[in-house]
């Protein structure tokens, strides 16, 4: 997300709602992860400024998800040049934000990055210190040591929870740590162009080599329902900033392989455009794929409009999280955004079975 948008957020953020800078406490376990749990209710959140006010954070434990995933740039620390001690600073500052903490105590979690807690605003594999900052991640989030994410490149991660006919699978895509250079617009501001085009070259890659093998792995597991979170935008179409459209060959890269595995009732759940959103897309997919964008913890971006041929409905321009409702005797879901009070403002409800390959 570019500085110019970062600007205009700064009108819709709550006034004086800058947060000190807390002196280090220990913190309580994390509520755990319990795989055998039946999923009924998961949340998603992405853009969490830590300097801005979060009482967001209330209505969401309010909510009772069993499970809420932060979808990135869960603290800002990518300015230039770059310092891991602003890194450290940034987590402790949203460590001693009291709704968050009551939320990592109490409500099971999972994480992934985006460029604004990976360290660097729209990077990718150039950034230099991409190490020290997947350390300082791995800590604050308390991934254990024998975590397959310690001793290899990028941060994705997989989960499955529930038992055989209500499993969940909750695949994490590092959308940063392997991504090649973007190609900059020729028109910049242009609708459609506003930061960079799609590019063709079939060297450049979006998840590098290691992480598609694994990712085939993970489609290949038994799952009733898969959310496949990335920080940036998979399906959406009509827009210049960073999305998986920015490598063509790429995103269909993906969609061949949810056909030839076969990986069905999938939906994509992302962040990083500072607003919410639900999309379709269908036609050259096995079946129709959703997503789910939301990006509104802290500071949406409150006069964001732009084409969204493949959007259903209108952008919500305000603060928000998502939620995925799971019916399991329907069986169904209801991908919906809910504004700070709780209240339901964008939602499509989708059989099961609108997610299976018919042939």
């Amino acid at each position: 997300m570019h500085r110019r948008q970062l600007l205009s957020f700064a009108a819709a953020s709550l006034a004086g709602c800058a947060v000190q800078a807390p002196t280090p406490t220990p913190l309580a376990p994390p509520a755990p992860l319990l795989t055998g749990q039946v999923l009924g209710r998961i949340a998603f959140g992405a853009c969490i400024n830590q300097k801005l006010a979060q009482p967001i954070w209330d209505t969401v434990l309010a909510d009772r998800p069993d499970l809420f995933i932060f979808g990135g740039d869960n603290v800002y620390a990518s300015q230039q040049p770059w310092s891991r001690d602003r890194l450290l600073e940034a987590y402790a500052t949203e460590a001693a934000v009291p709704g968050f903490a009551r939320l990592r105590e109490r409500i099971p979690h999972m994480a992934i990055w985006d460029d604004h807690d990976y360290g660097l605003n729209d990077g990718g594999a150039e950034f230099a210190f991409k190490h020290e900052s997947k350390s300082a991640f791995l800590d604050f989030w308390r991934i254990p040591a024998a975590d397959p994410r310690r001793s290899r490149d990028g941060l994705y991660h997989a989960q499955i929870f529930g038992p055989p006919g209500r499993q969940v699978q909750v695949i994490l895509l590092d959308a940063r740590w392997f991504r090649s250079p973007l190609k900059r617009t020729d028109e910049r501001d242009k609708p459609g162009k506003e930061r960079y085009l799609p590019d063709t070259d079939p060297a450049k890659t979006m998840l590098g080599q290691a992480q598609w093998q694994w990712l085939e792995a993970q489609l290949r597991q038994p799952a009733q329902l898969r959310l496949i979170v990335s920080g940036v935008q998979v399906i959406t179409r009509g827009h210049g900033w960073e999305c998986w459209g920015n490598f063509p060959l790429e995103q269909q890269r993906l969609y061949r392989l949810i056909a030839s595995t076969r990986a069905q009732g999938l939906v994509f759940l992302s962040g990083d455009r500072h607003f919410g959103a639900l999309y379709r897309q269908a036609g050259d997919t096995p079946y129709p794929f959703y997503e789910l964008t939301s990006s509104g913890i802290t500071h949406p971006w409150t006069d964001a409009a732009e084409a969204g041929p493949n959007r259903l409905g209108e952008l919500f321009t305000k603060h928000h999280y998502g939620v995925v409702d799971i019916d399991w005797n329907a069986p169904s879901l209801l991908l919906a955004i809910k504004d700070i009070a709780g209240q339901v403002q964008r939602s499509r409800r989708i059989p099961l079975s609108e997610l299976e390959i018919k042939t």
